[in-house]
């Protein structure tokens, strides 16, 4: 049953990317160009679509962080998946800045790209190819941080 509800609010999730236009990497960039502002050609439907997102999940984690929830634990989870911390640190503050970076170069983030492989462009794989690059590249130096190699 977790694995049906998971691919069909993934499905609803990706569909909503798709009927929004966030995997479009032209609107997407045309959203986050506002020097358009001033030209009268900027396009702020993708507010829109941010605001109604964070309309829906405010509450939900509200609910969630404040045990104020109706459960104590998700309906097909033994309990909530909440961040181990609430620390802002460098890792987090690098990690967001590289994420928004990305995300306003490529016109791409991992929500609009998943979606976008469906129509086959071949910006959307070489996107997803960067994106599992970088991870894995994360993956090795975070490894390497942790375990320094004594100085010879």
């Amino acid at each position: 049953m977790r694995i049906v509800s998971a691919l069909l609010i993934g499905m609803i999730f990706g569909i909503g990317i798709a009927v929004s236009g966030m995997m479009n990497p032209a609107k997407v960039l045309n959203f986050f160009d506002l020097a358009q502002i001033a030209q009268g050609t900027w396009d702020p439907s993708l507010a829109f679509v941010m605001g109604g997102a964070l309309a829906v999940a405010i509450p939900g984690y509200r609910l969630v962080l404040g045990r104020r929830a109706p459960r104590s634990a998700p309906l097909l989870a033994n309990r909530f998946d909440l961040p181990g911390t609430r620390v802002i640190d460098r890792r987090l503050v690098l990690g967001s800045a590289t994420f928004g970076i990305g995300w306003g170069i490529a016109g791409f983030c991992p929500g609009g790209a998943l979606p976008a492989l469906g129509t086959a462009e071949p910006e959307a794989f070489l996107f997803v190819a960067a994106l599992i690059g970088g991870l894995l590249l994360a993956r090795v130096l975070q490894a390497r941080s942790l375990h320094p190699k004594p100085a010879t």
